[in-house]
């Protein structure tokens, strides 16, 4: 750990000889920004890790010597529902039309602050309810994240009239959203 990046860098490598599949060595670019962040943007990779040869191992600690950088993706999903959560929601339940069916993809709790749930209350209030739109909800218990019979209850359902535009960081194997961030409600 006391040892610069490049020289740790040196040492893992001599080590790496002898890896096999799936355990592999990351390829370092030294070039420069631009080209990079044009390149992985294209090939749709999450993100970039600088690190400055130079710098030492800090465990337990934040250096700018070392950034992430994380290129997310955007989209717009239809609002087919909210979970009640304080004086408005926990959560928007969001999808995405698959032909004519609307299709359950991500319950999104972030990016919200307590004026704008006020806000979309207002918007969304008019659009309640009492079925829900999904074509694939309710969904079995598998994990603590399913949206299942049990967890619906604490829903309500909205007329599938509105889109939000969100940002994620990609799609899982199953079309989900993973880390789902709120960032606008699209005009009526």
């Amino acid at each position: 750990m006391n040892l610069p990046l490049e020289h740790r860098k040196q040492l893992l490598g001599k080590l790496a000889a002898h890896f096999r599949d799936p355990l592999r060595l990351n390829v370092a670019f030294a070039t420069e920004l631009p080209p990079l962040v044009e390149q992985v943007r294209s090939l749709g990779l999450e993100g970039i890790v600088a690190k400055r040869a130079g710098s030492l191992y800090l465990p337990g600690k934040i250096s700018d010597a070392w950034q992430k950088h994380r290129f997310n993706q955007e989209g717009v999903f239809i609002i087919g529902g909210y979970v009640k959560g304080g004086r408005s929601f926990s959560s928007l339940i969001v999808g995405e039309y698959r032909g004519k069916d609307l299709y359950y993809l991500k319950r999104v709790a972030a990016g919200f602050t307590e004026h704008l749930r006020q806000e979309l209350m207002r918007e969304l209030e008019p659009l309640r309810t009492k079925k829900c739109p999904f074509a694939n909800l309710p969904e079995p218990e598998r994990s603590g994240h399913r949206l299942t019979a049990e967890k619906m209850r604490g829903s309500v359902w909205l007329k599938p009239e509105r889109m939000c535009e969100l940002e994620y960081i990609e799609r899982t194997t199953a079309g989900r959203l993973r880390h789902a961030v709120f960032r606008r409600l699209l005009p009526a």
